[in-house]
This record gives C-alpha cells, sequence and structure tokens, in this order.
C-alpha cells in the first residue's frame, strides 16, 4: 500500500509538474505554502501546483492522499475545495485534482466533472478541459456543401473521389501544420499540402508503406480550372473553419467527418466498387449491439472511408476519458485494424484516420476474399467485427464473410449490414448460408428501416454471427427497427434533426439485449431450418372495398359484351361533364344526364 509521499512523487512524474517550463511556477512537496505561491496571508499548503504568470490560463491544485484512503470521504473533498477557492482568489479557470495512485477525482472551479480519464494524465490533458469547444454540425454541413459545389464547379473536378481526397489531404495537411493563406496560388497551395503529406509521414509510412498511396493519388488529380483566385480563396478559408471543428476535443467521428464524407456522396448512389456508405447512427447502434469497448480489437474487412474504425475509436477514445489520454495513443495505435480493396478509398481512408491523428498504420490494401486476407486478419488478434460489405455476389460478399468468420478467434462477435435476404438468395438453396451457420452461429438478425439507404433499391439488416460457434439448430432472434427518427433535408440527405435517435437507439439496445420489445413488438424467433434466413415482414392481410368490388363487376360485365371500358369510361365522362345539369348542395352533388 503507497503511502501519501510516494503517491506525490509519482503524480509529480505524471503531471509533468517537473517540466522546464517559464512563466510558470510548479511543483508538488508538503512544506510550501500559498502565500509563498503569490497568495498573499495564506499559509495552507497544497501538495502538488500549476500556476502560470497569465492569470488568464488555466490552473492547477493537486491533493494527494496515501493509497488506502477513501476519495469519497467528504472532508478530502472538502479540503480539495478549500485549495479551490484559494487559487480562484487570482485564476478564473482552476483545475483541482483529488488522487491516492489508484482512484481520480477532477474538478473544474467547484464543480466535479464526469467522463475524464480514470488514471492520470499530463498537465496539458487537464488544461484542455476549458479549451473544448462545442462542434456545430449545421455549420460544417454548410461548409462542406461549399467545398464540393467549388471543386465541382469552380475548379472543375469532375470525378468524385478525387473531390474527397483533395479536401481531405488539404485537412491532413492542416493537421499537421501546413501553411495555407487565402492569398496563395493553386500551385503554392498544392505543393504546401503535398509537401506536409510527404514529410509529416515519413515516419508512419515506415510502419506501412502503403500510405505513399495517398499522395500517389492525391498528386494524380487533374482539374479543368485552377488558376481563379476567388475559389483558391474560399477553398483554404472553409477547409480552414473544419480543421478547427476536427482538431476540437468534441469531435465525434461522424460528427464532423461523417457529414464531410455524406455530403461528397450525395450524388452518387453507390460506388463502382459495390459499396454503400455506412450511416453514423447506424454504426453507432452496431458499435453498441456486440457491445465493443475501449479493450477490443476492432476489425473492417471493407472499410470504404473508414466510418466504423473512425466511430468506434471515437468511442473507445472517450471511454478512456478523451483524446489527450495517454490510452487514447494506444487505442489509435494498436487497436483499429481495416481492410479496403479499392486505390482511391483506401487513400480515402488513410486521409480519414490521419486527420484524426493515427490509428491509420493498420488500414492494409487488400481482397478480403484471398488468403493474403485471411492470414493477415489471423495475425491480428480481432475481438470484435464491423462491417457493411459490398452487396452484389459480383464482389463477393458472402465470401468476404465467410472469410472474416474463418480467420478471426473463436468466439468473435461480428456484426454485418446486408441485404435482407442475403443469406436466402444470393447462391441457390442458401449454400452460402449453410455454409455460415455450419462453421457460426447467427443470434440476433435486425432489419433497419426501409428507407436506410434511400435510392439505393436495397433494404438491409445487421446479422450478428459468433464466429467459429456452430449454429446447432439454435433459434435465430429478430427485431424490427421501422423508423429511425431521422428526416431528409434539402440538399443535406437525412439527418436526425429532432435529436429522436438516440432515445431510440437506447431503447432498441436495451430491448435487444434483454430478449424484450415491449413498445413496438416486432420480436420474433427464427428457425434456422425453416425455408428463411432473415427477418419476417407480417403478410398485409387482403383487404377489398365495395368500390372495387362494384368497379371489377362492371369491368367483367363490359368485357362480356365486347365493350371497351376505356372508351366507355370516357364517353360517360363526356355526356356527364357537357350534357347534364350539375347541381351543388353543400357536400352533395346532383348529376342528371339530359336525354
Amino acid at each position: 500500500m503507497r503511502t501519501e509521499d510516494s503517491v506525490r512523487d509519482e503524480a509529480k512524474k505524471i503531471l509533468g509538474f517537473d517540466d522546464k517550463e517559464t512563466n510558470v511556477k510548479q511543483g508538488t512537496g508538503q512544506l510550501t505554502t500559498f502565500n509563498q505561491l503569490g497568495f498573499r496571508g495564506n499559509n495552507n499548503k497544497p501538495d502538488g501546483w500549476y500556476f502560470p504568470d497569465d492569470k488568464g490560463s488555466v490552473a492547477i491544485v493537486l491533493e494527494t492522499k496515501s493509497e488506502k484512503e477513501d476519495l469519497s470521504k467528504q472532508k478530502w473533498e472538502n479540503e480539495l475545495l478549500k485549495n479551490i477557492a484559494i487559487v480562484r482568489s487570482r485564476y478564473t479557470k482552476v483545475v483541482g485534482i483529488l488522487y491516492n495512485g489508484a482512484d481520480i477525482r477532477v474538478f473544474k472551479n467547484e464543480q466535479e466533472i464526469t467522463g475524464v480519464a480514470t488514471t492520470l494524465q499530463h498537465k496539458d490533458y487537464y488544461k484542455r478541459l476549458y479549451s473544448q469547444q462545442k462542434i456545430d454540425k449545421q455549420e460544417i454541413y454548410r461548409l462542406t456543401k461549399k467545398i464540393n459545389d467549388t471543386l465541382h464547379i469552380d475548379f472543375g473536378i469532375k470525378n468524385l473521389y478525387h473531390r474527397m481526397i483533395f479536401t481531405a489531404c488539404a485537412l491532413v495537411a492542416k493537421r499537421y501544420g501546413a501553411v495555407l493563406d487565402t492569398n496563395m496560388s493553386f500551385k503554392v497551395m498544392q505543393t504546401s499540402i503535398l509537401d506536409t503529406l510527404v514529410h509529416n509521414l515519413e515516419e508512419d509510412k515506415r510502419l506501412n508503406a502503403k500510405l505513399e498511396l495517398l499522395t500517389e493519388v492525391y498528386s494524380e488529380i487533374k482539374m479543368n480550372n485552377p488558376n481563379n483566385p476567388t475559389a483558391i480563396a474560399n477553398f483554404i478559408e472553409w477547409v480552414s473553419a473544419i480543421s478547427v471543428c476536427v482538431n476540437s476535443d468534441y469531435w465525434n467521428g461522424e460528427d464532423v467527418m461523417g457529414i464531410f464524407f455524406n455530403e461528397f456522396n450525395r450524388y452518387k448512389k453507390k460506388t463502382e466498387s459495390g459499396q454503400v456508405f455506412t450511416p453514423d447512427h447506424i454504426t453507432s447502434f452496431l458499435y453498441r449491439l456486440i457491445d465493443v469497448n475501449k479493450d477490443d480489437r476492432v476489425l473492417d474487412a471493407a472499410c470504404g472511408s473508414g466510418a466504423f474504425l473512425v466511430k468506434s475509436m471515437c468511442n473507445m477514445i472517450k471511454e478512456v476519458g478523451g483524446v489527450n489520454t495517454h490510452e487514447s495513443k494506444q487505442i489509435k495505435r494498436e487497436q483499429l485494424f481495416g481492410i479496403e480493396w479499392d486505390r482511391e478509398i483506401y487513400a480515402l481512408a488513410c486521409a480519414n484516420m490521419l486527420i484524426h491523428k493515427d490509428g491509420k498504420t493498420n488500414l492494409e490494401q487488400l481482397d478480403s476474399r484471398t488468403k493474403e486476407a485471411c492470414d493477415w486478419i489471423k495475425s491480428k488478434n480481432i475481438t470484435k467485427v464491423l462491417m457493411n460489405p459490398p452487396f452484389e455476389r459480383k464482389y463477393g460478399c458472402l465470401k468476404i464473410v465467410k472469410n472474416v468468420l474463418d480467420s478471426v478467434p473463436k468466439g468473435t462477435k461480428c456484426a454485418f449490414i446486408l441485404p435482407d435476404k442475403k443469406l436466402e438468395k444470393d447462391m441457390p438453396d442458401k449454400v452460402f448460408g449453410n455454409k455460415l451457420l455450419k462453421d457460426h452461429t447467427l443470434t440476433t438478425i435486425v432489419k433497419l428501416p426501409e428507407n436506410l439507404f434511400f435510392g439505393q433499391g436495397v433494404t438491409t439488416s445487421a446479422f450478428v454471427f459468433i464466429a467459429g460457434n456452430k449454429q446447432n439448430g439454435r433459434d435465430i432472434v429478430g427485431y424490427y427497427i421501422e423508423d429511425d427518427g431521422l428526416e431528409t433535408v434539402k440538399n443535406q440527405g437525412r439527418q436526425d434533426i429532432k435529436n429522436r435517435w438516440p432515445e431510440k437507439e437506447d431503447y432498441w439496445i436495451r430491448a435487444i439485449q434483454n430478449g424484450e420489445d415491449d413498445c413496438y413488438h416486432t420480436r420474433q424467433v427464427i428457425h434456422p431450418s425453416k425455408d428463411h434466413l432473415s427477418y419476417q415482414l407480417p403478410e398485409k392481410p387482403f383487404e377489398i372495398s365495395e368500390e372495387d368490388f362494384v368497379k371489377t363487376m362492371m369491368e367483367y360485365e363490359l368485357y362480356k359484351r365486347g365493350i371497351d371500358s376505356k372508351e366507355f369510361e370516357n364517353k360517360l365522362l363526356q355526356r356527364m361533364m357537357y350534357s347534364s345539369n350539375i347541381v351543388t348542395l353543400g357536400d352533395d352533388i346532383t348529376i342528371t344526364i339530359k336525354g
């Protein structure tokens, strides 16, 4: 059990209170008083302190205890709050830390905060607690649309993915410190972005040589009209504004980058490689559906632009306390794995991960249908799989699914978005469906909203498998999320403008995990030995109105008499409209046909 002295010494090193830094008083000890640190007349003694000369900066005060002490005791909280109040007499932004070597409590001024790292971090982490800015999603939508339009119309970049990669590379360059000035010529801007990519990715390229593809694809981008100073200035201004949001500690994966990618895909229904990009709320839902957490090693073997990987990165980093924690670096470096075959989409995925710093060295450009990809997956000790593979048979949809299930460790939870009837219709007699169930267990089918991929001509479900465990006749449980609460916004796709999805997501996760469905009553048990491996929508009851019955009988009588029903209908309408007396009384209409 560590003493308070050893805890204090440890805290000094972790917080960096022994760093060489000018214009600041920092350190730890038991002898130094607040009076000696510039708070006149106060002889209380903090255990640790970080007091910048600039009183508008963030100050930190530390209170340590031995490991045996319970930090939830009110007396220890009161002791820290007293010291915070002293520091607040000179600073408006104070972080107070209560630490015993195992547990930690953190305060912003007098308010304890949650959702922070559960382990002690460097002082920079706590200073950033005051610099976080909420992200304005609507502003991102507006700026991204402008960027897409100016690249398409003003610059004349006709290739959709070249527009995406050009913008993504500009954001990567901004992230790595490129100087982009609104007075630049196009050539200077292009060179500045390329130089930043080349020089700042050298270390990453040593770990993953295929990152070279990003600079190659960027260099290949051609445009019809690069000499437009106004367009160049606008592009740089808008990219810079988005970069501020991406760099915010509040980035939430899709909250920023998903908006960006969805806008650039707005006019393209489906990629040439058969990919359909996954909406953000569904990546969030599947993440929770299979219980992904901060300790998992997540694979997407058809990762596209990286939506599942970015969402996983975001959620896992939140769980450890944010992007400035030690643990977040390990998550980015060692726990996210992606495969993408299409060269340009692979470059896009690399850019997406780079924008969020790291996390990109475990992306591979491979064909997930091959043994090479299987061997790569087997070497990664994957614990969870999140995927939306290309739907068409010609792209090997179920071959990819089978390779992944065969290559991950036994017991791995895997969630795949597939067309509703994919396990039944892709091959005659459910060959692939049966093969999958011979070696793996399909536990859950969640039919997703019919309009989820609006314009794609496909309806989908999430299929949850347990790898390596045979089905052996086990039942499958199905659910149907008929409505996700999203609405179509002109030129911006489907959005959760009324914030309905979070409550719905919570409901469905709870219902599926508890094996219930009290509100919507969609739960059904599917027997894999029957003739379907999909969620079964109830058949609509046969209904016929009196009007339909009379219409059918009339058409039959006309047919028996050899009368053309269309010609008869037109003649009757002519007589009624132009050879009759029409009298209206309220809602009643009386028609008297003359002659």
